[in-house]
């Protein structure tokens, strides 16, 4: 039997960005092992990344734009040779939808996969001065021209629905032969609460912070608080220095925390949301804390398998509860592990993608 072949287009070089982690990457070799060859065709490499994604160089950035159109020309001219291919979040950097509509045209299903609203604006202080250059709307342009839509969460398919009949949703999953707690870790008598994520969003952490100094004056020194993703983030009154996000000591790093956080704010972009970093939490067997916001409430169970604060007095509370009591730590840490096992792991989901492959390919 001669394999099927997928070709999957993304910016980013693999193990770079979470949202290509965690929707389609650790499943390739799932896909391998059940007839599939798979090919990465990435714009951004490691060399370009550290330009792209600095203030400033914007001769230098135009060059890399101008660079990633011919690579995606070079996609194109190849597109009929493939089975499926996977768009995930966009094929190009800027507003247009050449490529998608390309990609269309041709013998492969086109499948968009799409995992934040997106077609929200959302542009990071590095390249604000390239948001000419950006179209949010262009996702209804690729959801209108796909085969098939994969979405994130029901809010995100729900807008996809509005361009296309064609939706799945598949969420964002663990790999919990991965993810597995570090036993022993945390014995020591200090409760480390900590947050996870990035430069981008280190401003959901900042929603955290009234809450958190009350914590401090409560607790003192039998509390810690990290934030991993924001190497440059200091808070003087929390004693916080931030770490940067490694994918080499990742798991090391979130096994560092007693207590893991996910604040947001209450806005359509957060809605779209995927949970990530509260799943992240919870394969770790970490009680997590998450606003109920989107999808946020149909992973948690609050008082379960981890906690849904409302307003700034149950966050005080639920944290000081998982502060004093270890038991109920572990219990509820436990508790979000097996969700994260049934419901949102690779393994619970791997053949939703598996059957929709192989109904694509045979209609």
């Amino acid at each position: 039997m001669v394999n099927r072949k997928i070709l999957f287009i993304a910016q980013h070089r693999l193990n770079r960005s979470p949202s290509q982690r965690f929707r389609f990457e650790q499943y390739l070799s799932l896909f391998e092992a059940n007839g599939y060859d798979c090919e990465l065709s990435f714009l951004i490499d490691q060399e370009d990344d550290k330009v792209f994604y600095s203030k400033g160089n914007i001769d230098k950035k135009a060059l890399i734009v101008a660079k990633s159109f011919k690579k995606r020309q070079r996609d194109a001219s190849k597109a009929d040779s493939y089975d499926i291919i996977f768009v995930q979040r966009e094929a190009f950097m800027t507003g247009t939808t050449i490529f998608e509509r390309k990609f269309a045209k041709s013998k492969a299903k086109l499948v968009f996969d799409f995992d934040d609203s997106i077609w929200l604006s959302n542009v990071s202080d590095a390249n604000k001065a390239l948001n000419f250059l950006k179209n949010a709307q262009k996702t209804a342009k690729i959801i209108s021209v796909s085969d098939h839509i994969i979405a994130g969460n029901g809010y995100l398919a729900n807008y996809a629905r509005t361009y296309n009949e064609n939706v799945s949703i598949i969420p964002t999953t663990i790999d919990t032969e991965l993810y597995k707690a570090i036993k022993g870790k945390n014995d020591a008598e200090v409760v480390t609460i900590g947050w996870s994520g990035s430069i981008t969003t280190i401003q959901h952490f900042n929603h955290a912070v009234t809450v958190l100094k009350r914590l401090k004056q409560k607790y003192g020194d039998r509390i810690r608080i990290s934030v991993i993703g924001d190497g440059n983030y200091r808070h003087d009154e929390l004693d916080i220095k931030g770490k940067v996000w490694s994918a080499a000591t990742e798991i090391e790093d979130l096994c560092d925390m007693d207590i893991g956080l996910m604040p947001l704010p209450d806005d359509e972009w957060a809605k779209g949301k995927c949970g990530l970093k509260g799943l992240q939490y919870m394969a770790l067997e970490i009680p997590t804390l998450m606003s109920p916001v989107g999808v946020n409430t149909e992973i948690i169970n609050s008082g379960e398998n981890g906690y849904l604060p409302q307003n700034e007095d149950q966050w005080f509370d639920m944290l000081s509860e998982l502060t004093e009591n270890k038991d109920i730590r572990e219990r509820v840490g436990k508790a979000g592990r097996k969700t994260v096992e049934d419901k949102f792991s690779v393994k619970s989901n791997g053949e939703k993608y598996l059957s929709l492959f192989e109904a694509l390919i045979e209609s």
